[in-house]
C-alpha cells in the first residue's frame, strides 16, 4: 500500500490515521484530550515512541530547504502554491522519498497582511474557491494533506471551512488546523465531518535560536515517550535546521524513530 510509494493509501490513512501538530495557539490544550487518549491507547502496542516534524513555508527558498533535505530524515514538508519553486521543490522533495502536503493560504484578520497567491477568501463563492484549490494542487500530485497558512479570519467561519474540508476530504486528505485563531473551528469541524484532522499547540521555532528550537525537540520526545508519537511543527530557518540537526544526532541508538505525518496511526 502507497501514498507516496512506500506508504500507506489516502483511503487506509483517512481509516486509521490520526494527526496531531504542534504549532502556537494559546488555550488550545483542551482539544488534545481526544488525541492524547488515542495515543495512549497506540503506545500501549508500539514499542517504539514516534516523532513527527513538519517543515511550513516551503516554496519561495530553495537555498533554506537543502539544510533540511541534508539532513536525511523523515520529514514532512508543507508547500505554499503558487510560488517560484513549489513544483521544482514537490517533485524534489517527493522524488527524494519524503511526505509533502499543501500550505494552504487563508485570509489573516488583519487585512494589511497579504497570506499569498493562491488564498482563499471569505468573500469567495464556493466554485471560485473550488477553482483556486485545482489551480494550487496542479503543484502537488503527491500531497496527501494540508494545513492553513495564515487563516485567523478564515478559520473562524464554520460554513467556509466546512466547504473547504469537504473539497478535500473528497480527496481524501488529512487536515490540520494551524490555530492562527483562538476562535478557529477549522478542527471541530473537521472532526464533525468524521474528516481525519489536528490542532496546532506550539511552534518549534517562535525563538529563531538553534538553542531554542533544540529545546522545542526535546518537548517533542517527552510527548512522544508519554503518548507514543508526537508531532512538531517548524519553519525553514538556519537555526531551525541546526536544533534539529542536533535533536537527531542525539536521537541516533535511542528507541524514538522519526516518521511521517501520515505514519502516526492511532487504534
Amino acid at each position: 500500500m502507497t501514498t507516496l510509494n512506500r506508504r500507506i493509501t489516502r483511503r487506509d490513512f483517512l481509516i486509521r490515521t490520526a494527526v496531531f501538530a504542534a504549532g502556537a495557539c494559546a488555550g488550545t490544550g483542551f482539544l488534545l484530550k481526544p488525541f492524547a487518549r488515542a495515543l495512549d491507547a497506540e503506545a500501549a502496542v508500539t514499542p517504539a515512541p514516534r516523532i513527527a516534524f513538519i517543515l511550513d513555508d516551503v516554496g519561495f527558498n530553495v537555498e533554506r530547504v537543502k539544510p533540511f533535505l541534508e539532513l536525511g530524515a523523515r520529514l514532512t514538508y508543507a508547500i505554499l502554491p503558487q510560488m517560484m519553486f513549489s513544483r521544482s521543490l514537490a517533485e524534489k522533495i517527493h522524488s527524494l522519498g519524503h511526505e509533502i502536503m499543501l500550505h494552504q493560504p487563508m485570509e489573516p484578520l488583519n487585512s494589511s497582511l497579504n497570506p499569498g497567491p493562491g488564498a482563499l477568501y471569505l468573500s469567495q463563492g464556493k466554485q471560485e474557491m473550488e477553482r483556486i484549490l485545482l489551480q494550487n494542487l496542479e503543484n502537488f500530485p503527491h500531497a496527501a494533506g494540508f494545513n492553513n497558512h495564515m487563516g485567523s479570519r478564515f478559520t473562524e467561519s464554520r460554513p467556509k471551512m466546512k466547504e473547504v474540508l469537504a473539497f478535500f476530504l473528497e480527496r481524501e486528505f488529512y487536515f490540520v488546523d494551524s490555530c492562527t485563531s483562538e476562535r478557529s473551528v477549522g478542527f471541530a469541524t473537521a472532526r464533525d465531518m468524521n474528516m481525519m484532522a489536528a490542532h496546532s499547540y506550539e511552534f518549534i521555532d517562535n525563538i529563531r535560536t538553534a538553542s531554542a528550537a533544540y529545546a522545542q525537540f526535546v518537548k517533542l520526545k517527552a510527548l512522544a515517550l508519554k503518548h507514543g508519537c508526537s508531532v512538531g511543527i517548524g519553519h525553514p530557518w538556519p537555526e531551525t535546521a541546526l536544533g534539529l540537526g542536533q535533536f537527531l544526532r542525539e536521537l541516533k541508538g535511542s528507541p524514538f524513530k522519526m516518521v511521517y505525518a501520515s505514519q502516526i496511526t492511532c487504534a
